[in-house]
Protein backbone atom coordinates (compact mmCIF):
# COMPACT_ATOMS: atom_id res chain seq x y z
CA UNK A 1 0.00 0.00 0.00
CA UNK A 2 2.81 2.23 0.88
CA UNK A 3 4.92 1.23 -2.32
CA UNK A 4 1.36 2.27 -4.36
CA UNK A 5 1.38 5.34 -2.54
CA UNK A 6 4.25 6.74 -2.97
CA UNK A 7 4.84 5.49 -6.91
CA UNK A 8 1.55 7.58 -7.35
CA UNK A 9 2.98 10.46 -5.43
CA UNK A 10 6.06 9.96 -7.52
CA UNK A 11 4.55 10.25 -10.82
CA UNK A 12 3.04 13.77 -10.89
CA UNK A 13 3.86 17.10 -9.12
CA UNK A 14 1.95 16.36 -5.70
CA UNK A 15 3.57 19.23 -3.70
CA UNK A 16 3.03 21.49 -6.31
CA UNK A 17 -0.81 20.50 -6.35
CA UNK A 18 -1.57 20.46 -2.65
CA UNK A 19 0.37 23.53 -1.98
CA UNK A 20 -2.35 25.18 -4.96
CA UNK A 21 -5.02 23.53 -3.53
CA UNK A 22 -4.33 25.16 0.20
CA UNK A 23 -3.87 28.45 -1.53
CA UNK A 24 -7.06 28.53 -3.50
CA UNK A 25 -8.74 26.90 0.15
CA UNK A 26 -7.26 30.01 1.32
CA UNK A 27 -8.59 32.44 -0.48
CA UNK A 28 -12.13 31.14 -0.48
CA UNK A 29 -12.06 31.11 2.98
CA UNK A 30 -13.58 34.94 4.12
CA UNK A 31 -16.40 34.84 1.30
CA UNK A 32 -17.88 31.80 2.67
CA UNK A 33 -17.45 32.54 6.08
CA UNK A 34 -20.92 32.78 7.71
CA UNK A 35 -24.03 34.82 6.10
CA UNK A 36 -23.77 37.68 8.42
CA UNK A 37 -20.41 38.42 7.08
CA UNK A 38 -21.32 37.67 3.64
CA UNK A 39 -23.77 40.18 3.40
CA UNK A 40 -21.16 43.03 4.94
CA UNK A 41 -19.02 42.03 1.72
CA UNK A 42 -21.96 41.50 -1.43
CA UNK A 43 -20.70 40.36 -4.85
CA UNK A 44 -17.36 41.50 -4.11
CA UNK A 45 -16.75 38.12 -2.79
CA UNK A 46 -17.87 36.08 -6.19
CA UNK A 47 -14.10 36.64 -7.66
CA UNK A 48 -12.54 35.88 -4.62
CA UNK A 49 -14.72 32.26 -4.53
CA UNK A 50 -14.10 31.77 -8.24
CA UNK A 51 -10.46 32.58 -8.61
CA UNK A 52 -9.97 30.10 -5.59
CA UNK A 53 -12.54 27.07 -6.77
CA UNK A 54 -10.03 27.98 -10.18
CA UNK A 55 -6.82 27.20 -8.06
CA UNK A 56 -8.15 23.94 -6.45
CA UNK A 57 -9.59 22.92 -9.76
CA UNK A 58 -6.15 23.42 -11.09
CA UNK A 59 -4.13 22.01 -8.24
CA UNK A 60 -6.21 18.83 -8.59
CA UNK A 61 -5.94 18.35 -12.36
CA UNK A 62 -2.01 18.29 -11.57
CA UNK A 63 -2.60 14.87 -9.31
CA UNK A 64 -5.49 13.47 -11.97
CA UNK A 65 -4.03 14.74 -15.01
CA UNK A 66 -0.71 15.48 -14.81
CA UNK A 67 0.26 15.99 -18.71
CA UNK A 68 -2.06 19.32 -18.27
CA UNK A 69 0.88 20.49 -15.64
CA UNK A 70 2.04 23.47 -18.13
CA UNK A 71 -1.46 25.28 -18.37
CA UNK A 72 -2.32 24.18 -14.62
CA UNK A 73 0.43 25.96 -13.20
CA UNK A 74 0.22 29.03 -16.00
CA UNK A 75 -3.14 29.24 -14.64
CA UNK A 76 -2.98 28.87 -10.83
CA UNK A 77 0.10 31.91 -10.72
CA UNK A 78 -2.50 34.05 -13.03
CA UNK A 79 -5.33 33.33 -10.27
CA UNK A 80 -2.85 33.96 -7.40
CA UNK A 81 -1.05 37.25 -8.62
CA UNK A 82 -5.11 38.13 -9.61
CA UNK A 83 -6.01 37.90 -6.11
CA UNK A 84 -3.99 39.81 -4.68
CA UNK A 85 -5.64 42.76 -5.70
CA UNK A 86 -9.37 41.72 -5.98
CA UNK A 87 -9.40 39.24 -2.76
CA UNK A 88 -8.56 40.84 -0.12
CA UNK A 89 -5.06 40.84 -0.25
CA UNK A 90 -4.83 37.63 -1.98
CA UNK A 91 -5.57 35.76 1.11
CA UNK A 92 -3.71 38.59 3.15
CA UNK A 93 -0.38 37.49 1.14
CA UNK A 94 -0.54 33.82 2.47
CA UNK A 95 -3.21 32.69 -0.51
CA UNK A 96 -1.04 34.67 -2.96
CA UNK A 97 2.24 33.25 -1.68
CA UNK A 98 1.31 29.69 -1.75
CA UNK A 99 -0.34 30.02 -5.25
CA UNK A 100 2.57 31.46 -6.70
CA UNK A 101 4.72 29.14 -4.98
CA UNK A 102 2.49 26.14 -6.09
CA UNK A 103 1.99 27.10 -9.49
CA UNK A 104 5.60 27.27 -10.52
CA UNK A 105 6.44 23.98 -8.61
CA UNK A 106 3.66 22.59 -11.32
CA UNK A 107 4.75 24.33 -14.01
CA UNK A 108 8.55 23.29 -13.24
CA UNK A 109 7.87 19.62 -12.35
CA UNK A 110 9.18 17.13 -15.05
CA UNK A 111 8.26 13.56 -14.85
CA UNK A 112 11.65 10.93 -14.02
CA UNK A 113 12.33 9.38 -17.36
CA UNK A 114 12.33 5.36 -16.64
CA UNK A 115 15.18 4.07 -15.34
CA UNK A 116 16.99 1.39 -17.83
CA UNK A 117 17.87 -2.63 -16.33
CA UNK A 118 21.49 -2.85 -16.07
CA UNK A 119 22.81 -5.19 -19.38
CA UNK A 120 24.76 -8.44 -18.00
CA UNK A 121 27.74 -8.55 -19.34
CA UNK A 122 29.39 -11.53 -21.40
CA UNK A 123 30.04 -13.08 -18.20
CA UNK A 124 26.77 -12.90 -16.41
CA UNK A 125 27.91 -10.81 -13.53
CA UNK A 126 26.43 -6.72 -13.95
CA UNK A 127 29.05 -5.70 -11.98
CA UNK A 128 31.76 -7.16 -14.35
CA UNK A 129 33.42 -5.11 -17.26
CA UNK A 130 32.90 -6.50 -20.40
CA UNK A 131 35.42 -8.67 -22.04
CA UNK A 132 38.02 -6.77 -23.93
CA UNK A 133 37.74 -3.74 -22.35
CA UNK A 134 39.56 -2.64 -19.33
CA UNK A 135 38.62 -0.99 -16.47
CA UNK A 136 39.40 2.66 -16.45
CA UNK A 137 41.63 2.72 -13.50
CA UNK A 138 44.10 0.68 -14.94
CA UNK A 139 44.05 2.78 -18.55
CA UNK A 140 46.77 4.48 -19.38
CA UNK A 141 47.53 8.36 -18.64
CA UNK A 142 47.21 10.43 -21.33
CA UNK A 143 50.60 11.74 -22.58
CA UNK A 144 50.34 15.43 -21.98
CA UNK A 145 51.07 17.82 -25.24
CA UNK A 146 53.19 21.31 -24.27
CA UNK A 147 51.13 23.56 -24.98
CA UNK A 148 52.23 26.65 -27.51
CA UNK A 149 54.80 29.03 -25.88
CA UNK A 150 55.34 26.37 -22.97
CA UNK A 151 59.03 26.54 -22.56
CA UNK A 152 59.93 23.15 -22.27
Amino acid sequence: MLLTWRRWRKGRPFWGGLTAVLAGVEICALPLAPLKIMLQQGIAGIPSVLMGLVMVVMGLSAWFAPHYRGMAGVLTVLCAAAALVMSNLGGFLLGTVLGILGGSMIFAWQPAAPAEPDAPTASGDPAAPESGTAPESAAAPAASTPLEGDPR
